[in-house]
């Protein structure tokens, strides 16, 4: 006698739901045209677009001076920065590409889609890159290609290289942008009022993200302090350097660090990258404390209840659960960061924007303003749009971990 059994699919056998597919005439019909007023709606907008993007390609196209963009390429990027030298700026966009490549092998494998636009990007770059920089644009997309097949190859063994890569990147940029030796050494010293272009605003980026994000989050749990003093020093710090400009701070930065430090000579540059890390902390620690208010109560109780101390609570409990519920307030002020950097031009820096104003002051060019400021937005919004794109990226895997 023969008995047959019937159960159910588990969870991880279960088919997902169906999914609506649509032709294209269906899938115009429901989102354009499905009612009058919906195509009364997308015929206006059709028309404003076309007649809005036929008269920006003709300016673009016939009228535009591009030449502006492409005799100051160099000072666009490295302002002032010997040429000699230029090999090291290119050495660390290299090791960049190659660090991203690993990473996006290991652990970013499943999105082939940006892969692939993001390591075309510096190919399409050289078709249009000329001399030096067309040849350095082709080692950085070889670099970043390299990097992606070693580590879809070897992906266990080289992650915690890429961990490491990452963690000493900066300080390597940091020397090699900066040199060591004499003026007859392969890595000569370079002042830092040499530096200039985009190469000070990622600079002045990358340190006050690295440096205020530890020290907010060191500002928001003595905010939550049970003791008054600390508490009471951080709500001041907090409080007075979120009522002030960050111009202000940017001039006290200048001014007052001297003073504070007599005998010693700070540079301009380091006095402005003190400012933008004390005004990003104040705002970074609200940031945080949010994040800290909406961890429920039960997991402070769960914590001690294993016999975890403070400490312990604090770094593998609270932090965790803080830092990722508030990804995308910090990446948004870190794009608003990026950006305030260009105020760094009031005390005399030449930024991104800085050298915008130098090159408009060149008597070739005067009266250029909309080339210029066009090509300064596109520079400031394709950073802005890669950082938005991490911050989905990682808010999207750490949600899917859950």
């Amino acid at each position: 006698m023969s008995t047959t059994t019937t159960s159910l699919p588990s969870r991880a056998e279960a088919l997902p739901p169906p999914t609506e597919r649509y032709t294209v005439l269906g899938w115009l019909h429901k989102n354009l045209f499905s009612t009058w007023y919906n195509a009364l709606l997308t015929v206006i907008f059709g028309v404003v677009v076309i007649l809005l993007l036929r008269s920006a390609l003709e300016w673009a196209l016939t009228q535009a001076r591009w030449e502006v963009i492409t005799a100051n390429l160099r000072l666009f990027m490295v302002g002032q920065y010997p040429a000699a030298a230029t090999w090291r700026a290119w050495a660390c966009v290299v090791l960049l590409a190659l660090l991203i490549g690993l990473s996006w092998g290991i652990w970013g494998r499943n999105q082939r889609a940006g892969a692939i636009t993001f390591g075309a990007l510096p190919f399409l770059l050289a078709i249009l890159a000329q001399g030096e920089a067309r040849a350095a644009l082709l080692i950085v997309g070889v670099a970043g290609a390299i990097g992606f097949v070693l580590s879809r190859w070897r992906s266990a063994q080289l992650q915690r290289i890429s961990i490491l890569g990452w963690v000493i990147y900066f300080p390597l940029v940091i020397l090699l942008i900066s040199g060591l030796g004499g003026a007859d050494g392969p890595l000569s010293l370079v002042t830092t009022n040499l530096w200039g272009g985009l190469l000070l605003t990622l600079l002045l980026t990358v340190v006050g993200i690295v440096f205020s994000f530890p020290l907010g989050v060191a500002l928001a749990l003595g905010r939550q302090s049970s003791l008054p003093i600390v508490r009471a020093l951080c709500v001041i710090y907090i409080e007075v350097i979120r009522g002030v400009p960050l111009i202000t701070v940017l001039f006290m930065a200048q001014l007052m660090l001297p003073l504070f430090l007599p005998g010693v000579t700070i540079d301009r540059v380091v006095r402005a990258m003190a400012g933008i890390v004390l005004f990003s902390a104040a705002y970074l620690a609200e940031n945080v404390r949010g994040g800290l208010q909406a961890i429920p109560r039960g997991q402070y109780e769960a914590a001690r209840a294993l016999g975890l101390n403070t400490w312990k609570m604090m770094l593998l409990i609270i932090l965790p659960q803080a830092l990722r519920a508030v990804i995308p307030i910090l990446v948004g002020q870190f794009i608003a960061l990026f950006k305030d950097t260009s105020l760094v031009v009031i005390v005399g820096l030449l930024d991104l924007m800085g050298i915008a104003k130098a090159v408009l002051a060149q008597p070739d060019f005067l009266g250029l303003q909309a080339e210029v400021y066009l090509f300064v937005a596109l520079v400031y919004g394709v950073f802005c749009y890669l950082m938005s794109a991490f911050s989905q990226r990682l808010e999207a895997r750490l949600n899917a971990a859950r």
